[in-house]
């Protein structure tokens, strides 16, 4: 298939995971959705992600926001990891982890690139708004962890400037000045921001972030 672009519609799937099997859309429903992958069960860097993530749930679930994680291992296997997740990680994982022993969803999300490894997925991200499009997609290295801190500020800049004509400028975080779209006039501008803005260019424009 096509390699998977930003807007595309996120392939849609069934599988047996470690919560049951799932239909991916309809697991999603209206919300947000996170879905990464690990090369294998029962390997450092994968064991301490999913830990982070299970300790991060309440602030997932307060964007409305649905994890699930994926391996080429299968549900047993899975299942064995999780007791070694909870043990060494002190929390309790609390989302699935898709069984993709027969690699479709790997193969659906382009999540095996041959020049890394034939059999292991790489670490792929994706973040998937309600309309079920992809919003965001990044690749790791196997040998580097990834910062879930940074997945969530994607996540807050992606809700925001989902509603408002508002783009997030460099390290952006939660609560800080947003920039005005280029597309606006001035005059929509005061209109849709009324706590006023600072032009410090006519494309460059700033303003603190909507309640």
């Amino acid at each position: 298939m096509a390699t998977l672009r930003l807007g595309d519609e996120a392939p849609n799937f069934t599988a047996m995971t470690t919560e049951g099997e799932i239909n991916f859309h309809e697991w999603l429903a209206d919300g947000w959705g996170v879905l990464f992958s690990h090369p294998a069960d029962y390997t450092p860097v994968c064991t301490t992600e999913l830990g982070a993530t299970a300790r991060m749930k309440e602030q997932f679930d307060g964007r409305n926001v649905k994890v699930a994680a994926l391996s080429v291992d299968g549900l047993e296997s899975h299942k064995g990891w999780i007791r070694d997740i909870n043990e060494t990680q002190h929390t309790e994982v609390n989302f699935p982890i898709i069984a993709d022993e027969d690699r479709k969803v790997a193969a659906l999300y382009d999540m095996i690139h041959p020049n890394a490894d034939n059999k292991m997925t790489v670490r792929s991200v994706f973040i998937i708004d309600p309309d079920k499009k992809i919003k965001l997609m990044i690749t790791y290295p196997a040998s580097t962890g990834r910062n879930f801190n940074e997945i969530l500020r994607v996540i807050d800049s992606l809700q925001l400037t989902a509603y408002k004509k508002l783009a997030t400028p460099v390290n952006w975080k939660q609560g800080e000045d947003c920039v005005i779209l280029p597309s606006v006039s001035n005059e929509e501008a005061h209109e849709l921001f009324p706590q006023g803005f600072n032009e410090v260019k006519p494309y460059l424009r700033f303003t603190s972030q909507p309640n």
